[in-house]
């Protein structure tokens, strides 16, 4: 029985779309002199760039930058497509012009990528999300002109929630779009609680996930741009287990019925919910809430905290028939960012 699930699930479609790339461009530009980023970049011992940012920092290992190494590293393991995404510090960290031109190269990159490694690839566009004013038109043109399906936003951005009205004309272009709008953490508000222990990325993370869906719900948001195909990274935080206490504070408190006319649950159904939780018990949990289909496997490679073998094994430890398994590990996400056309 062991084999046939080894064997079933490796003939499945795999999808893998929480990963992370920085490209080579990128990491250039931050270390230029002429560049004047707000960046600190040291090194490790083995030569590697390590990008810091409040409570944390992230070492670019090779298979960060080098997508040759990348492609090698799908084909060891049997995945058929990862969904690339920037991640932090992000662009918006960057004074707004920097930021502007840091997030058309990386689009232009990914999009170069995706053209040139035949269906191996897909990505996501990042967005000056600290120059409202040029977020949505990025956005605009890394859809209709880069073919990407969307972006992928922080959940705040430098400590703005984006639920704030400042974002309503970058949300108003998504929903025309009907783009994928993926949200990822990076350092909250109060970090300053976070810095022992590595508490920032384990702690803060999800709990800055969790905060910004959550606004984006009772704000209204979600209700006013059904056509956004919104996408929560690590499970979604806390979301599936606190949904029947966000549903409590709808009935109790008028100021959570102000701008929606459903219990928050509804809404936070209809997201999609990376499997970046590699604990089989949790992932049943949001199966429970919003069910196999809006589940997109994901490794949170190559990341220090990421694996792809442990996102493998803890889909296969389900205790699910093979038409939901195919769904999670690759269907939901094919489907989601149009990759079967």
């Amino acid at each position: 029985l062991r084999w046939e699930r080894q064997f079933t699930i490796s003939s499945m479609r795999v999808v893998d779309f929480h990963n992370h790339f920085y490209p080579p461009s990128y990491v250039e530009r931050l270390t230029a002199p002429a560049t004047s980023s707000r960046v600190k970049v040291t090194r490790d011992g083995e030569g590697n760039p390590c990008v810091h940012y409040p409570g944390g920092y992230n070492i670019l290992v090779p298979a960060h930058r080098h997508i040759d190494l990348r492609q090698r590293v799908l084909d060891e393991h049997g995945i058929e497509t990862q969904v690339l995404t920037f991640t932090t510090p992000g662009v918006h960290v960057e004074a707004p012009e920097l930021a502007v031109d840091l997030a058309r190269a990386i689009n232009d990159e990914f999009a170069e990528i995706v053209r040139a490694r035949h269906g191996r690839f897909a990505a996501l566009a990042t967005l000056p999300l600290n120059d409202a004013a040029a977020a949505a038109p990025e956005l605009g043109r890394s859809v209709k002109k880069l073919g990407l399906p969307g972006a992928m936003v922080f959940s705040n951005v430098n400590h703005l929630p984006i639920s704030d009205g400042r974002f309503e004309p970058l949300w108003t272009k998504a929903n025309e779009l009907g783009a994928v709008i993926y949200i990822h953490p990076t350092n909250p508000a109060g970090v300053e609680s976070l810095l022992e222990y590595w508490l920032m990325p384990l702690v803060g993370f999800p709990f800055d996930t969790t905060l910004a869906a959550a606004r984006l719900v009772f704000s209204g948001t979600v209700e006013r741009h059904p056509r956004i195909r919104w996408v929560l990274t690590h499970m979604g935080g806390a979301i599936p287990y606190l949904a029947e206490r966000l549903d409590r504070g709808w009935r109790a408190f008028s100021d959570c019925r102000a701008h929606i006319g459903c219990p928050a649950s509804e809404y936070l159904r209809s997201f999609h919910y990376d499997t970046v939780n590699f604990s089989p018990a949790a992932v049943r949990l949001a199966l429970e809430f919003a069910g196999a289909e809006r589940l997109l496997a994901g490794s949170d490679y190559p990341h220090q905290i990421g694996s792809i073998p442990l996102m493998r094994e803890t889909i296969e430890k389900l205790d699910l028939g093979k038409d939901a398994k195919r769904k999670i590990l690759g269907e939901n996400a094919a489907s989601l960012l149009g990759l079967n056309s």
